[in-house]
């Protein structure tokens, strides 16, 4: 089977399963009465993190795999459970609860004897973290296997998965890193590699709507922070003498802006930090408004659907239409966030090597 073939049906099934996702969301919507529906909790009901891995609903029964739950009191030690001593959220286990209202809501809080609540600290493996050690354990597996295959036979020409990234890797390392930081850019290969691949790999798992995918993990600003202050520090390493005198005292710059008032070292100092806080807020809001739109065309089916059920029918129609065109839509957009968010990382290695 050669690569073109291999790449048309990986593509075609991961559109079934992605495309599928309007399918459950409607389920999951229909269970509450149109005329009491709640669009706010059924959007962050789906894409907040959470302390259990939700599977699917058999009538009132609800399917769902426990996380484990590590938390640190301040008084009495360490924790460790899973979170189905929890119910579902509606009983406390060992003076904790999960908070239903106000600043904490969601999150594990530890009740004191005079009936307080404090926020412990909180280490527990969410869904989100089970996600990501998840595919970092996915990732793995296959760059290790694919390693393996070139070192068996380095001139044997690639097949299956191996077929399938050795275009992906050319394009990171020939179009990404080489024009981009030039000379010297193996070094920066390794993570450029890394960041693109495992970006990737959320954005679009995060597109199944089936066990153990499905969760908003690069949709959560937390994990896009994390990434971009990757790439900060990686461009601190990275940064000479010159990079520092560009900062500090900026060459071809009127001396006006530089002293009394430092101008422009304070624009320049500013812009250290605005790349990466950009970085983070563009994967973080695209991901996230990609998978709430989604969410939202099918909450309209069951908001329309109490004016009567023709009128129902013809929004619900429109909406599993639009829905799914969204979601063929997230998978352009998911590869181009990797894309982006490399691209910009080489850019800012390249400038803190060069100067």
């Amino acid at each position: 089977m050669n690569f073109s073939t291999l790449r048309t049906k990986l593509i075609s099934v991961f559109l079934l399963f992605a495309t599928s996702i309007p399918c459950a969301k409607a389920q999951d919507a229909a269970k509450h009465d149109s005329a009491g529906f709640d669009m706010k909790s059924f959007i962050f009901g789906h894409i907040s993190n959470d302390y259990e891995f939700h599977i699917t609903d058999i009538g009132e029964h609800k399917i769902s795999l426990p996380l484990p739950v590590i938390l640190k009191s301040e008084d009495r030690g360490w924790f460790v459970f899973l979170s189905s001593k929890f119910h579902h959220k509606t009983e406390s286990y060992k003076g904790f609860a999960v908070e239903t209202e106000g600043k904490y809501k969601g999150k594990i809080m530890e009740i004191m004897p005079d009936g307080t609540k404090i926020r412990p600290i909180d280490l527990s493996i969410s869904k989100n973290v089970f996600a990501l050690l998840f595919t970092v354990f996915i990732l793995s597996a296959v760059m290790i296997h694919v390693k393996r295959r070139y070192k068996r036979d380095p001139l044997k020409a690639p097949r299956g998965i191996q077929a399938l990234l050795e275009p992906v890797i050319l394009f990171v390392t020939n179009d990404i890193a080489k024009p981009t930081i030039g000379k010297g850019y193996e070094k920066y290969l390794d993570y450029l590699l890394t960041v693109f691949f495992f970006i990737l790999t959320l954005n679009l798992t995060g597109l199944i709507p089936l066990f153990p995918f499905g969760a908003n993990v690069t949709g959560n600003i937390n994990c896009t922070a994390a990434l971009a202050l990757c790439t900060f520090a990686l461009t601190m390493c990275s940064t000479g003498k010159h990079y520092w005198i560009h900062k500090l005292w900026t060459p071809g710059v009127p001396l006006w802006l530089k002293i009394p008032l430092p101008l422009m070292p304070l624009v320049e100092i500013i812009s250290m930090f605005t790349g990466p806080i950009a970085l983070c807020i563009r994967l973080f809001a695209n991901i996230l408004s990609g998978h709430m739109i989604v969410i939202v065309l099918i909450g309209l089916i069951f908001i329309f659907s109490s004016l009567g059920a023709a009128f129902g029918s013809g929004i619900a129609i429109g909406s599993v239409l639009f829905s799914t065109f969204m979601m063929a839509l997230d998978v352009l957009v998911s590869c181009i966030q990797a894309y982006v968010f490399t691209l910009l990382s080489a850019l800012y290695f390249s400038g803190a090597k060069h100067g």
